[in-house]
This record gives C-alpha cells, sequence and structure tokens, in this order.
C-alpha cells in the first residue's frame, strides 16, 4: 500500500476524522440557538436588511423589556416550571418503584414487561391526543394542572423506567439484604441504599423528564384554554400579531425559555454524563 493511501486511510478514519464529525454535531446543535439569540438582540429594521447579518450591529435588551411586557412571560414561566417539577417528582417516584420491581423481584413475564415498555415509548403523541383529551373531559380535568401532569408522568415512565432498571441491576443485592437486616423494609432499603447509589440514573432520569414536560406544546395547547393556566410554548405563541410576527421579541422569549433548562443542564451535566454512560455500559 502506497504512503498517500496509508495518508488518506488515516486522515478519514482516525483522530481528524473524530473531530470533524463532533464539529459538525456542535455546528448543528448550537447554530439554531445562537442565531436565535443573535435576532432577540436586534430590531426590527435590522432583521429585515439585505443581506443577512449574522451579529447584531447594535444590540438591545428591549425585545426582552417587551417580551414580559407584551405577554405575562412570568406567568408562563411559573406555569410550565410548576407542571415540570411536579410531573418529574411524580415520574420518578412511580419510576423508581417499577425500575425496582422489574430489576429485583422474580416477576413472571419480565422480559414481556420490558418489551411493552420499549414499545409504549415509541407511540406518536399525536395518536394518544384524542383519547387522552376524552379521558381528561370525562375526569373532569381540563384547564387544570393535573390535565397535564398526569399525561406527562405516563410519557416519561417507559424511558426513565428502562434507565433505572439498568442501574438497579448494577447494585449489588448484599447492600439491600444488609440493610434489611439491620431492620429496613424492602421501601426503607430501596429508598436509603439503592436510590442513593443510582444517584446518576435518577438525576438523568429526572431531567428527560422535566425536559419533556418543560417543552412539550401538543398537549398543553389542546387541553388548557384558560389563559392564567398556559405554559410557556403555548404562551410564546402569542406574541405574533395577526399581521405581524416580531421575530426579535419571540427569540427573546425562547431565550428566556431555553435558560432554566440549559442551568439545569450546566448544574448536573457530570451526573447526567455519568448517568447516560453508566446506563448504556450496563445495558
Amino acid at each position: 500500500m502506497s504512503h498517500d493511501a496509508t495518508a488518506n486511510r488515516s486522515l478519514f478514519s482516525g483522530k481528524p476524522l473524530r473531530i470533524l464529525i463532533g464539529l459538525i454535531l456542535v455546528v448543528n446543535g448550537m447554530f439554531p440557538a445562537l442565531w436565535i439569540l443573535f435576532t432577540s438582540l436586534k430590531t426590527e429594521a435590522e432583521l429585515t436588511v439585505k443581506p443577512i447579518t449574522w451579529l447584531p450591529h447594535a444590540p438591545t435588551i428591549a425585545n426582552y423589556l417587551r417580551a414580559f411586557t407584551d405577554q405575562p412571560l412570568l406567568l408562563f414561566l411559573f406555569n410550565s416550571f410548576m407542571v415540570a417539577i411536579l410531573s418529574t417528582a411524580l415520574t420518578l417516584f412511580i419510576s423508581v418503584l417499577a425500575a425496582y420491581a422489574l430489576a429485583r423481584l422474580q416477576i413472571r413475564g419480565r422480559d414481556l414487561i420490558l418489551s411493552a415498555i420499549i414499545a409504549v415509548s415509541t407511540f406518536p403523541l399525536v395518536t394518544l391526543l384524542v383519547p387522552l383529551f376524552e379521558i381528561m373531559r370525562a375526569l373532569g380535568l381540563l384547564n387544570t394542572w393535573v390535565a397535564l401532569i398526569l399525561p406527562y408522568t405516563v410519557l416519561s415512565l417507559p424511558v426513565c423506567t428502562l434507565i433505572l432498571v439498568s442501574f438497579f441491576e448494577g447494585i449489588p443485592r448484599d447492600l439491600e439484604n444488609s440493610a434489611m437486616i439491620d431492620g429496613c423494609t424492602r421501601i426503607g432499603a430501596l429508598f436509603k441504599v439503592v436510590v442513593p447509589l443510582s444517584a446518576p440514573g435518577v438525576f438523568t432520569a429526572g431531567i428527560l423528564a422535566f425536559v419533556n414536560a418543560w417543552d412539550e406544546f401538543l398537549l398543553a395547547l389542546s387541553f388548557n384554554s384558560n389563559p392564567a393556566l398556559r405554559t410557556l410554548p403555548v404562551g410564546i405563541t402569542l406574541y405574533q400579531g395577526e399581521f405581524a410576527f416580531p421575530w426579535p421579541v419571540i427569540s427573546a422569549a425562547l431565550v428566556v425559555g431555553i435558560v432554566p433548562v440549559a442551568v439545569l443542564i450546566v448544574i448536573f451535566q457530570e451526573r447526567v454524563v455519568s448517568g447516560l454512560t453508566s446506563g448504556g455500559i450496563k445495558g
């Protein structure tokens, strides 16, 4: 094999290729967020200038002020936070119990149950919209937080349960047995021994559940028509007028909505990465 062929082979199969792929993924992931950020700092006049300018020539925070005054953005944020945090807490509680049962107890048809969980997690949300709406209407829960908390919990349970099953299976049974010999019940051993040792997996599941609830739009639009209960994704659509789209203001509201999730991920970054990689290795 010639020297040139060897060089080309090393170029496209070694570290340079991995760096190139990594850069492409970073740019693909970061560009939309950066574009929204730059748009939020521009005036509407600058946004329509041709040719397009990438960076704002005279950055302004006026769009952020308008985002809070044109619509009750703080109310949208509060509603989204409460729905997301409550659904996340409920999801973690149920998924911890379900995952522990699947990982530790001798359940007949365990593999079938796991397969069903995986299958359910693949259902498109739009196919569940009408049945969920009819259930919430029959229960009299429309225009309440509960109408969103319960479906978000159900939708996040499959993924969170699978993540936690992987982690719980990696915890030695002897640790639980020792705790139960010392007087703990099985539930006590679960929450005092197994869950703390599976902290990366719990954090990963919790953040996934939180982000899913924070970003969800379709159910929030369909189940709540009360202006006082609108969540952030639905509230942002109200900034557009009948004949105008104030993109800088909409972009500012989007940036405000991205910040809580970004901060959450930055704070728990190490635990999330550890949870994803460990879960992948164990699974």
